[in-house]
Order: structure tokens, then C-alpha cells, then sequence
């Protein structure tokens, strides 16, 4: 009831002037990306397989960000020292939380990169190539390394790139904004549609994948959204100069998702393109 009380308290304040720019500003982008051709593109389980081999890294990519922030805005070392405002740290540690140790379709503890992972090898989606990314990364600290030697594709290299470049600017308020703008709520309803169809005819090969999108919803929902705009505002306070970097940012990281989603059309394409002439051949 309380978190209730206070979505309601949030969705009715007056709003702020430049959430609301950017909210305009951004609209084109967001619209471009609820609406983008990937997803009609996406026919059965194979299309879907390719769509995940990118969408992962948006996936993990999220987690970095969203501990660049527990580490900004929250006490992480010891000893430990009131930090910021506990309405942050309230938000912060709670999505930390769901999406660090979250509970799986069997009610088993995992990180909702870690359920992402077990969805793509249920439906037979090829997880070598995030898998090597990581492991390079995890033993060299080298990006650039770890994008060759996985072979990832330069759209999901653009896209984490941009990520740690937000990151690596240790400016906490351009890090609210692209979390707040930039990654919530982008899973059009269409979509759903989709792999609630394809779960029909492959209920054994999707249904952790269909339990992550229902999970992801479920949690990043109204209460999560009101308190990351509050976040921001806090954040950006009346420093004309930090909301239009706030509101560049936005759209350079709303850009980057719609690269990657065209990234994953283009290979959606291909295969179909391939699978018809091969028909034809045959």
C-alpha cells in the first residue's frame, strides 16, 4: 500500500518542466523503437534466436549500468557513510535486487542476465558469442579485445560502447537519464503478441523467455519509472546545462537501441532471404 501511496503522490506533482522537454524530444526515438520492423520481422523460433543474440548484450549492459549507479549514489565501501538521498538508495538497491537475484521459472535464485542466458539455450539461441565476450572482458578489462574475439556484431559493440562511455563520464545525473529514459518500458505490447503465438506452437522452447519479458515487466513497472524520473530531477536539480546533456544523451542511447535492433532486422533478413533461395534451389 505504501509504495502505492507514493506512485500516486509522484504521478501527480506538477510536472517538471524539463522532464517534460525531454520526454518530447525523446518521443520520436521511443516511437521509432515500439514500432520498429524487427518485430513484425520476427516469424518463428529461429528469427527469434537471432533477435536474442543481440538483444543479450543490451541485457547485460543494463546490469553495468544500473551498478555504476549503486556505486554513485549509494555507500559501497567500508566504513559505511549516510550517502545521497535514501529515497535513491531506496530505488537503487531495490531493482539491484530483481535484477541480481531475482527468482527463475522454477523459483531458483538467479540474475535476470542469468535467466536471459537459460531462455536462449531453451530455444537453442547461440550463446557462444556473449559468453566469449564476457570471458575476454573479464580477463583482459579490454573492450576492443573482447568484441574481436567474440565476433560481436558492431552494432552491439556501438551500443555497449556508448554505455560505458555515459559510465566512464562519472556523471551521475547523465547515468539517471539514460537508465530512466533510455531503458524502461521500450517492450512494445506487439511484441508480447508475438512470442506469446510462437510460445504456443514451441511451449517447451520459450516459455523462460516468455517468463522473462512477463518478470521484466512486472518489476520495472510504474513504481520503478515515477522513482527514476525523481531520481533524475534530483539529480539534474536547475542546472540548465546538466538536463540538456541529460536530454542529448537520451537520444544518442535511444539511437544506439534503435542500431541494434536494425542490426538484428538486418540478419532476421538474411536468414529469410537465404531460407527462400534455398527453397528455390531445391
Amino acid at each position: 500500500m505504501m509504495a502505492n501511496i507514493e506512485d500516486f503522490k509522484l504521478l501527480h506533482q506538477p510536472m517538471n518542466q524539463h522532464i517534460e522537454k525531454i520526454r518530447k524530444s525523446i518521443d520520436p526515438f521511443r516511437q521509432e523503437i515500439m514500432n520498429h520492423k524487427v518485430y513484425s520481422a520476427i516469424q518463428d523460433i529461429d528469427d527469434l534466436r537471432l533477435f536474442m543474440q543481440y538483444h543479450v548484450y543490451a541485457v547485460w549492459d543494463f546490469m553495468s549500468l544500473l551498478k555504476t549507479l549503486q556505486n554513485n549514489l549509494t555507500c559501497t565501501v567500508v566504513p559505511w557513510f549516510p550517502k545521497g538521498s535514501a529515497d535513491t538508495r531506496q530505488l537503487i538497491n531495490e531493482i539491484v535486487v530483481g535484477e541480481e537475484s531475482d527468482v527463475d521459472i522454477d523459483g531458483i535464485r538467479k540474475s535476470h542476465f542469468e535467466l536471459y542466458l537459460n531462455a536462449m539455450k531453451q530455444c537453442g539461441a547461440d550463446t557462444s558469442q556473449i559468453k566469449n565476450f564476457i570471458t575476454v572482458l573479464k580477463n583482459t578489462g579490454d573492450f576492443d579485445s573482447a568484441f574481436t574475439s567474440s565476433g560481436t556484431p558492431k552494432e552491439a559493440s556501438d551500443f555497449v560502447d556508448f554505455t560505458f562511455k555515459i559510465i566512464g563520464s562519472n556523471k551521475d545525473y547523465l547515468q539517471s537519464a539514460i537508465f530512466t529514459f533510455g531503458r524502461e518500458d521500450l517492450i512494445p505490447g506487439m511484441f508480447i503478441s508475438i512470442v506469446n503465438d510462437i510460445h504456443k506452437n514451441f511451449p517447451d522452447s520459450i516459455s523462460i523467455f516468455k517468463y522473462y519479458l512477463e518478470r521484466h515487466i512486472e518489476v520495472d513497472g510504474d513504481h520503478h519509472s515515477h522513482l527514476a524520473i525523481q531520481m533524475t530531477s534530483n539529480l539534474c536539480g536547475e542546472d540548465a546545462q546538466f538536463w540538456k546533456e541529460a536530454e542529448q544523451a537520451t537520444i544518442e542511447s535511444l539511437k544506439r537501441r534503435i542500431e541494434l535492433w536494425n542490426g538484428a532486422y538486418k540478419q532476421i533478413m538474411n536468414r529469410t532471404t537465404a531460407h527462400k533461395t534455398m527453397s528455390l534451389v531445391s
